[in-house]
């Protein structure tokens, strides 16, 4: 009980301070400098617990102000730090007590051993095609028999092309905004029918399923 209490108040606390600190991070990054990237590197990692600012904006903005390349480094070193730390957090606080309650369900055990088996495939995919709210994947791996290992890595490829394509995006924002929405755009669409066709086909593999019972 005590580690459920601690890991939720935790929680509240850094959004919290996510969010009733905004201006003031915001305000940090857009100054440049080495503070600026300890700054970034915390408030994305705050986003990452809940996006009192949506992360495209930070993204866009610290693209805007250490270009595309340092931007995405910057950004992605945040998007990990912040997954990572509410993976342990979810681990520490209530992967005993899930576990616990799963065992009571033998078919949600089921698919939880179905998505251990597959877990760096599904982890990669949901981050590239973000179907599933981040938060729920850090929370779910966290609680899960998933090895940290396996998680910081599909977590670190799937996140680097959204961090790229937002950070380039704010790097070109005030040169060339033509430029910089079409990247937007064309990112945003890619993403939409990706998942589209990810729902659709789900739907179908039911369907199907149905039919045979």
């Amino acid at each position: 009980m005590v580690k459920k209490l601690f890991t939720i108040f935790t929680f509240i606390a850094i959004i919290a301070v996510g969010y009733w600190q905004k201006d003031l991070f915001l305000g940090l990054i857009r100054a440049g400098g080495s503070l600026s990237i300890a700054v970034s590197i915390v408030f994305v990692a705050i986003t990452a617990f809940f996006p009192v600012v949506p992360f495209v904006i930070v993204a866009g903005v610290v693209g805007g102000v250490f270009g595309a390349m340092m931007g995405t480094a910057i950004t992605l070193a945040g998007a990990i730090f912040g997954a990572m730390v509410m993976f342990l957090m979810s681990r520490f606080g209530f992967r005993d007590w899930a576990q616990v309650q799963l065992a009571k369900y033998p078919k949600v055990k089921e698919y939880e051993s179905i998505f251990e088996k597959n877990a760096f495939a599904s982890i990669l995919f949901v981050r590239l095609v973000p179907v599933v709210p981040s938060q729920a994947v850090n929370i779910l791996s966290g609680v899960s028999l998933v090895s940290w290992f396996t998680f910081l890595l599909a977590t670190t490829l799937g996140k680097l092309p959204a961090n790229l394509v937002f950070n380039l995006a704010g790097s070109t924002l005030s040169e060339n905004k033509m430029m910089s929405f079409l990247i937007f755009g064309t990112y945003f669409l890619v993403i939409t029918v990706a998942a589209f066709l990810y729902m659709r086909k789900r739907q179908l593999q039911q369907e199907l399923q149905q039919e045979e019972s």
